[in-house]
């Protein structure tokens, strides 16, 4: 049984439920807007089912919802935020408008934000970077779940990274937006809630055999995407998000599911470039041509079209969200 829902429900039901678990509005709202991007998107591993996580962290204090960012500017093109262990996305807003300037002022800037948490869909971060007329590129850690290639002991999260590229015309024209793992976590967790198989090459069990039971992956460690290769992509981004940014390792933070350990303290890091500063007018040739060798051709698509592709139809039809998930959300 489903309800549907549209996105402005959607997000009115995130934000009353983090609002009873103990946020302030100003902890909860940008979560809650989160939360609507994710479901607008077809993203459902980051939407609604997040929702009763981030009620129950704040319940047991691994999220403080009274959290006050504090913003600080180092150097000219440096942004720092401590996010105070509250959610990740009221830190991101506290620091953007210090961080967009400097880099419209210096040509590039950066914001480094620490004591933090999950921060939801990272390419939405890259994106708004793009629709601020800059080109984006974020970072994000999390709890160790990736092995070293050759190693049985987890060492690195799924570490995503994103990169949005501006249209010129307030929108973005592609978003790139990977994990280090062949899968994000979340949507090993989306199936071993519904009990459903996992595909083999997603994840390890506990004692480093491949498995197809999605139980067995959470308690195991994820695969990296293309093997060493994505190891590195992962370890780049723990060298950003955590050690640039003077967040937890992944290896010292508490899980981003169940109630176990305190706040993570992982951390992100995003890097605002002003192509003007560099290229001019000749960055916007350049894209302009390369977007058009890929979407020109029959079967191939843009980094971030489907998500795009998504968000005309969801707006139209409004979310189907299991009644479980409502009763779960009313429950939190």
């Amino acid at each position: 049984m489903t309800k549907t829902l549209d996105l402005d429900a959607i997000e009115a039901l995130a934000c009353d439920a983090l609002r009873r678990a103990g946020a302030t509005l100003a902890q909860a709202g940008p979560v809650a807007r989160a939360t609507r991007l994710a479901e607008r998107d077809g993203i459902r591993s980051h939407g609604l089912m997040y929702v009763p996580v981030y009620a129950e962290h704040l319940r047991c204090g691994k999220v403080l919802g009274t959290a006050q960012p504090q913003v600080t500017q180092p150097r000219l093109s440096a942004v720092r935020v401590d996010a105070g262990h509250g959610f990740a996305h009221s830190a991101i807003d506290a620091g953007w408008p210090v961080l967009t300037a400097a880099a419209r002022d210096q040509g590039l800037a950066a914001m480094a934000v620490h004591r933090s948490y999950n921060c939801g869909v990272l390419g939405h971060h890259a994106e708004r970077l793009a629709e601020d007329g800059l080109v984006g590129l974020c970072f994000t850690n999390a709890p160790a779940s990736i092995a070293p290639i050759g190693g049985q002991r987890p060492v690195i999260g799924t570490n995503p990274f994103a990169l949005a590229v501006p249209d010129g015309a307030g929108g973005a024209r592609l978003v790139i937006d990977q994990s280090a793992s062949v899968i994000a976590k979340s949507e090993i967790a989306l199936r071993a809630r519904h009990g459903e198989k996992i595909a083999l090459g997603w994840a390890l069990d506990a004692s480093g055999n491949p498995t197809e039971d999605a139980e067995a992956a959470l308690a195991g460690s994820m695969c990296p995407a293309g093997g060493q290769k994505g190891f590195g992509a992962g370890l780049m981004v723990e060298i950003f998000a955590a050690a640039l940014a003077g967040a937890n390792l992944g290896l010292d933070a508490s899980p981003f599911s169940g109630p176990k350990g305190g706040p993570p303290g992982t951390g992100q890091f995003f890097i605002a470039v002003d192509p003007g500063a560099f290229s001019g007018v000749a960055f916007d040739h350049a894209i302009t041509r390369l977007a058009s060798a890929i979407s020109d051709q029959a079967g191939a698509r843009l980094p971030g079209a489907r998500r795009a592709a998504n968000r005309a139809r969801i707006e139209a039809e409004g979310v189907a969200v299991p009644q479980d998930l409502l009763d779960r959300i009313a429950a939190a």
